[in-house]
């Protein structure tokens, strides 16, 4: 992915449990870009058909909005993922997130699983988006620049939970509080995957969604590293996230005067600034992030 490219806009991705219509509903009345219905960690397991057919209905009640609404199944090596897209397909969920993947041909399966679905429906083939978690198995860690291509497929997550589960390690933070090596690691495979498939990249979750100073610095770090938006398991935590994967005023305003300076000597390779020497790639980020702010360049 070049800086160029265009990317699915959606900041602020809210989790809400499955079964809990309370929960759901207020998830879906917050400012959240996607609300994440979930049917897979956050229910437990003797409850899933429960809360299967408490998303089928709380998705047949909308009258609107089912592009912001998705669900994550369960995993594709479970039991659940058929009966859970039977359930919630016919609400015609904006789009489906695929957690423990363990490459492109998971995402390809779920292709096809969906394909039928939508045409059992009544549903455009292929409208239903996908949004993967590649970091939440060992195998996964290998796969993650795998994803050019893959159907339906917007963004790229990852997950640290998971992942410390799947390595047998007791912690994945160090003694300052930041990730551990491996994990950094996990978000960085993100990353690059993302951009090597054309997708956005998404931050994980912040588990403390009191710290919403702390919220705030690391969102900010990671839209600076390349990340479009951030997992969120809160509703408190929105208005943070959709504040730090947009742009700023001060942003916007040397991106256009990069854009404007480069429009005023068409043809050169590079051009002096008072930040100094402005080459091609600065014009492409300067333009992504007017694209982004919604904004002409």
């Amino acid at each position: 992915m070049t800086a160029t490219a265009e990317v699915f806009g959606a900041r602020s991705w809210l989790f809400a449990p499955g079964d809990s219509a309370k929960k759901m509903t207020k998830a879906t009345a917050s400012a959240a870009d996607i609300v994440l219905i979930d049917l897979e960690d956050a229910v437990a397991e003797a409850e899933k058909p429960c809360a299967r057919a408490a998303v089928r209905d709380f998705l047949a009640a909308q009258a609107d909005g089912h592009e912001r609404l998705w669900v994550r199944v369960n995993p594709l090596d479970g039991p659940h993922t058929l009966a859970d897209l039977a359930a919630v397909m016919p609400g015609r969920p904006g789009g489906i997130m695929l957690p423990k993947a363990n490459g492109r041909d998971d995402v390809e399966r779920l292709d096809h699983y969906l394909s039928a679905f939508e045409a059992a429906h009544g549903i455009d083939v292929g409208a239903t988006k996908v949004i993967v978690l590649v970091t939440e198995t060992a195998a996964a860690m290998f796969r993650t620049g795998d994803y050019a291509g893959a159907p339906r497929l917007v963004a790229l997550t990852w997950g640290a939970e998971d992942l410390a589960d799947a390595l047998g390690a007791s912690v994945n933070r160090n003694d300052d509080g930041g990730y551990g090596f491996t994990y950094e690691l996990a978000r960085s495979l993100c990353l690059l995957g993302a951009a090597a498939a054309g997708v956005a990249a998404i931050e994980t979750i912040q588990a403390d969604f009191r710290d919403l100073d702390g919220l705030r610095t690391r969102a900010e770090k990671v839209r600076r590293d390349g990340y479009r938006g951030m997992l969120a398991i809160h509703p408190a935590q929105v208005e943070v996230i959709n504040a730090a994967f947009s742009p700023s005023a001060e942003e916007i305003a040397a991106a256009k005067r990069i854009v404007d300076l480069f429009a005023a000597n068409p043809g050169v390779g590079t051009i002096a600034d008072v930040s100094g020497m402005l080459d091609r790639p600065h014009l492409a980020r300067a333009q992504a992030l007017l694209r982004q702010a919604g904004v002409g360049g």
